[in-house]
């Protein structure tokens, strides 16, 4: 035999029922309701028609996904075109869809396409600040001991381009062929 069902109160049920109904019209469905409820779906069913709530046709709920899916699209292709300096080619590849159907995204997003030469600053300013915290680790792993060629094959540059880096960092070089720290200059009397 079956133990009996536990007592459940009318208020919470219609707690319950009101709470279901505006999942449901925020865009979830029977199912996903089931699911998160751990409520039956006949049971989901009778609450929201308890709550008066109007259902839609599948069509319907598909149409409200489709345009989710789109907002969540615009808005994941604007941050990447704000936060990281991405030309409207890149986002259509990012999205899937063409350059045009990316920049409708971007404006619906809320976004203002760049010209070309303002993609151009926001890339070179981020490079620039990329080399100089590279140039900034070469230093101080060069002022420790470390030689050019060692740096090199460490980072995977040229000796050349490690050099390049060190000079803009303002490092000290040692002289040719000495390792260890760089030495202070002699006054020259």
């Amino acid at each position: 035999m079956n133990p009996p069902p536990p007592p459940t109160a009318d208020h919470d049920d219609e707690v319950t029922a009101q709470a279901l109904r505006e999942q449901y019209e925020s865009g979830s469905t029977v199912d996903q309701l089931a699911a998160s409820s751990g409520l039956s779906y006949g049971t989901v069913l009778n609450r929201l028609r308890k709550a008066g709530t109007v259902m839609r046709t599948s069509w319907q709920t598909r149409g409200m996904r489709e345009e989710q899916a789109r907002r969540n699209l615009a808005a994941r292709l604007r941050r990447l075109y704000d936060e990281q300096g991405a030309t409207l080619a890149e986002l259509a590849v990012a999205g899937s869809v063409t350059r045009r159907v990316a920049r409708r995204l971007l404006i619906e997003a809320g976004g203002t396409p760049r010209t070309t030469q303002q993609t151009l600053r926001i890339r070179s300013a981020a490079s620039r600040a990329r080399r100089m915290k590279l140039a900034s680790s070469l230093r101080a792993r060069y002022e420790a001991g470390a030689t050019v060629p060692d740096l090199a094959a460490e980072y995977s540059y040229s000796v050349g381009t490690v050099y390049r880096l060190l000079h803009q960092a303002g490092t000290r070089m040692r002289p040719k062929h000495h390792h260890g720290p760089a030495r202070t200059p002699r006054k020259r009397s």
